[in-house]
């Protein structure tokens, strides 16, 4: 049976609204409790949260569940999303939870869950855990949330991790940094001045409600700007709870998710590194990439979108290396999540050991057009299901005949189809994503 609560992401919703509600969030926390309870009496839980304003009642509403239970929580109050996952492996918890909306405006948030192994549930469990949520909603639950107090020692811990895996100080550099006023605005600045750096930092004042506005990962004309007025050698910009980055190059140019893992492949294939010479990716990354890859004799595999299924891939092929055209790369050395601080040192690292920019790394990578339409839906009716949109991709794919690729899925978290169309042609990519998007809105439009 498909998962109603969970999405590829967790949770997620506007916040105080079903399934973000107090009921709802509360009877999670006791849903998640009693399934940590019954691994291990008296479970300790991590929780863990963004800058909205609505993270603190969500973690109460939590910990107030998880007590119920029978269960321990310990907050690790604001923290990015991967030090959630590092903490919750390293450290006594039987599973962490990170409240948060990613790259989403303030008004939602959600919640994510790791096990002790520091990786997302799997399926299974998440459906266990939404069928004891809708047990207790239907018996009434009660929320009483549980008064928390953050442990100023828990993040510290995540950042000593990630200075100990810098193989390379940055005396000299200048960087220019974004923090999206999210997760990161503590942590990403305190980083990189350990290690010498020189840091211009922007959006690092948060006040619950600037998550993301106007900044961070998804909207980089600030830190490009930052980056040429100030001559910064390097800009990153991390989203809402920092599990992505993307970078911006000396000379403005934007270095996203696909451009950091061709740098990090060809580094760690260079090194010997690279497990299977097998580069892990989703649907979505750029044909470019894929072409760039195999010059260097690096295979790519594509996985469903979400970092999660990345992961699950990377783990049955035993790759050292994944991620998304997003930003969110995984190095299974040292993590089991997309991590984007850690991302931001390994390519800084790279970039230094062969005196070179990014601009230069990345001089050969050719980016195919892409256009991404999306299609507000009524339902999400298998598209094999619509002859007409069949036709239409059918018809699409022909004309390409290999030198070009459609995607048409759902999105995991919105009423959303979501129609990708990449090609050598521009003008041929939007023609075509045109059409079948048209196709889709007349079957299912909203």
């Amino acid at each position: 049976m498909a998962k109603q609560l969970f999405g590829t992401d967790g949770i997620r919703g506007v916040a105080g609204e079903y399934p973000l509600d107090p009921a709802t969030v509360f009877a999670f926390g006791v849903a998640l409790g009693r399934d940590a309870v019954g691994a291990q009496a008296g479970a300790e839980i991590l929780i863990g949260a963004d800058t909205r304003e609505s993270g603190p009642w969500i973690a109460e509403m939590v910990a107030g569940g998880l007590e119920q239970a029978g269960a321990r929580a310990r907050y690790a109050g604001v923290i990015t999303t991967p030090g959630v996952a590092y903490l919750t492996r390293t450290g006594p918890f039987l599973a962490g939870v990170m409240i948060s909306a990613s790259h989403n405006p303030y008004r939602d948030n959600g919640i994510k869950v790791f096990g002790h192994s520091g990786f997302k549930l799997p399926d299974a469990e998440e459906h266990a855990i939404e069928q004891e949520i809708f047990r207790l909603l239907a018996a009434g639950v009660a929320p009483r949330p549980a008064k928390l107090t953050a442990d100023p020692s828990l993040d510290r811990q995540y950042l000593a991790y990630l200075v100990s895996t810098a193989a390379v100080r940055f005396d000299g550099v200048k960087l220019a940094i974004d923090c999206g006023n999210g997760a990161s605005y503590r942590l990403a600045p305190d980083l990189f001045r350990q290690l010498g750096a020189e840091t211009a930092t922007l959006c690092a004042e948060p006040n619950g409600r600037n998550i993301n506005l106007d900044c961070g990962a998804l909207d980089l004309k600030g830190l490009r700007q930052a980056v040429i007025e100030q001559q910064a050698d390097f800009g990153v910009a991390f989203d809402g709870d920092a599990d992505r980055a993307i970078f911006v190059a000396r000379s403005g140019k934007i270095v996203d998710g696909d451009a950091a893992m061709l740098i990090s492949a060809r580094a760690l294939h260079a090194a010997g590194h690279l497990t299977g010479d097998t580069l892990v990716a989703t649907v979505m990354s750029n044909l470019g990439l894929e072409r760039a890859l195999e010059r260097d004799g690096i295979h790519m595999v594509r996985t469903p979108v979400g970092d999660k299924y990345v992961l699950e891939e990377m783990v049955r092929r035993g790759a050292a290396l994944g991620g998304e055209q997003s930003g969110h790369v995984i190095f299974r050395e040292y993590a089991t999540t997309g991590d984007g601080l850690l991302t931001a040192l390994r390519i800084f690292e790279i970039a230094g050991r062969a005196g070179r920019g990014l601009d230069e790394l990345t001089a050969d990578l050719c980016v195919y057009p892409q256009r991404l339409v999306n299609v507000r839906v009524r339902d999400k009716k298998g598209l094999t299901e619509l002859p007409s949109v069949a036709r239409e991709i059918a018809r699409v794919e022909q004309a390409f005949g290999g030198a070009g690729r459609v995607l048409v899925r759902f999105s995991g978290t919105e009423p959303l189809a979501r129609v990708m169309v990449e090609g050598p042609d521009m003008e041929q990519v939007e023609t075509f994503s045109a059409r079948i998007a048209e196709a889709i809105r007349r079957e299912m439009g909203a």
